[in-house]
């Protein structure tokens, strides 16, 4: 198993700030308020050639949803569980504080390797004042300024020296799923169906989840990351930045994984926002699967025939993504949609032969054609695949201006066909014969 270093402390002192200095990229969202983090949050890094998982954890104590407040402090209880190490951090600026000893009283018994971390010292002032912090009774505080990234050098070190050698640090490469769709639509149920422990805080509240939560798991051997995202909500209805980069996280986690689960709520149907989230999945070429959840709920009104027929009048653009009918809450179908998301990424990695797929090109070529005007004759050479996960396809054509908008959506319709890749996008790219291409 990976080693695993938990980052916890009260709310706002600056842990998520930290992850993300660890991560070197931007991971969990940071805000001035107390209890934006509420999911455990996890990164898999490399730090002086080791691989080691960080977690982020909400602020123990005050959180802004009194309702939430135990789903917290469970997904903190986890996280030290099963960590290897624990990082406390505290706030030099504000000094000691009750929540604090709160925390320290928490970890002291647990008899767990900790490091208490005193962020914010980005002045000489709050480095000389961290002696009172030694009253935790948790070690030597070590100064640092996550933000600026001021002895994290030196607590890199330390903490590194101190977690144990696994037999295999290096993680499988992993399946990236995230699962997408509006607010309450199930997605965070989902996630534990499918991994079958409660990874992820569920609640009726809308917009429990907030950053984009990575879940590795195996099933049958096979490494999976499913990525758990905010809900989407319409560009009108965001209220503050934390709504705004869950939206940015939510966008990002459909571009950086493999496949996409869209979730579509049984009860409610397709919403204008739905429909906006099937753009945002197709412009980044992902392969999809669209999953119709609380489909107890509905069953009765309709049928999966019907259903279907529905969708596809909804979401004309995305019309070739399989459907699934299932029930997250009852686990109904769950391994079903991972079986769907494996054949959608065997289909995206298929590489063709160039006479295959010149082949497939002279038969579009020799099929209707389409109507032309002012002379505008659209022409299609040959094409060459360059890249897959999703296949990708340069076509030399005589002007790619004369290809309107419908005839790429016919050639690719075709295309996927032809090529025996019926269920996942294909990205072609349109270049002018014999011009260089930067």
């Amino acid at each position: 198993m990976m080693p695993r270093i938990a980052i916890v402390g009260r709310p706002n002192v600056g842990k998520s700030t930290l992850l993300n200095r660890l991560a070197r990229r931007r991971v969990s969202i940071v805000d001035d308020r107390p209890g934006v983090t509420r999911d455990r949050i996890s990164v898999e890094v490399e730090i002086l050639d080791r691989n080691i998982e960080i977690i982020d954890t909400g602020g123990i104590g005050i959180t802004d949803e009194v309702a939430l407040d135990s789903d917290i402090h469970h997904q903190i209880d986890v996280a030290i569980a099963s960590a290897d190490l624990i990082l406390m951090l505290v706030d030099g600026k504000a000094g000691l504080h009750s929540l604090d000893e709160q925390v320290a009283n928490r970890l002291r018994p647990l008899g767990k390797k900790c490091h208490l971390v005193v962020n914010k010292c980005e002045a000489d002032r709050e480095v000389d004042s961290i002696s009172e912090f030694w009253a935790l009774g948790l070690g030597e505080p070590r100064p640092i300024s996550a933000e600026h990234g001021d002895g994290v050098s030196d607590l890199i070190e330390r903490f590194v020296a101190d977690i144990p050698v696994g037999e295999t640090e290096t993680a499988k490469p992993a399946l990236k799923i995230s699962i997408v769709g509006r607010r309450n639509a199930g997605k965070s149920t989902f996630i534990n169906a499918l991994i079958g422990e409660e990874r992820v805080i569920v609640s009726d509240i809308a917009g429990t989840t907030r950053d984009a939560v990575d879940v590795r798991f195996e099933k049958d051997g096979i490494s999976f990351v499913a990525i758990d995202t905010a809900g989407m909500l319409r560009r009108g209805k965001l209220k503050d930045s934390v709504e705004f980069y869950a939206q940015a996280r939510t966008l990002a986690a459909i571009g950086r994984s493999d496949v996409v689960v869209f979730l579509i709520d049984a009860v409610h149907g397709v919403s204008q926002l739905d429909m906006r989230i099937a753009r945002e999945v197709m412009n980044r070429h992902r392969p999809c699967v669209i999953a119709v959840n609380k489909w107890d709920l509905a069953k009765d009104r309709t049928t999966m025939e019907e259903y279907e027929k529905y969708l596809a009048l909804k979401l004309p653009g995305i019309g070739f993504a399989p459907v699934l009918f299932m029930t997250a809450k009852e686990g109904r179908n769950v391994t079903r949609c991972i079986s769907l998301v494996q054949s959608l990424a065997k289909q995206a990695v298929t590489r063709v032969g160039t006479g295959v797929l010149n082949r497939a090109v002279e038969s579009i070529r020799n099929g209707p054609r389409p109507r032309v005007k002012h002379g505008k004759e659209p022409k299609i050479y040959y094409a060459t695949q360059v890249d897959v996960m999703p296949p990708t396809i340069a076509m030399f054509v005589n002007k790619p201006d004369f290809f309107t908008p419908q005839l790429k959506r016919a050639v690719e319709n075709k295309l996927r066909e032809l090529l025996d890749i019926p269920e996942v996008p294909v990205r072609i790219f349109y270049r002018e014969k014999g011009k260089r291409d930067e």
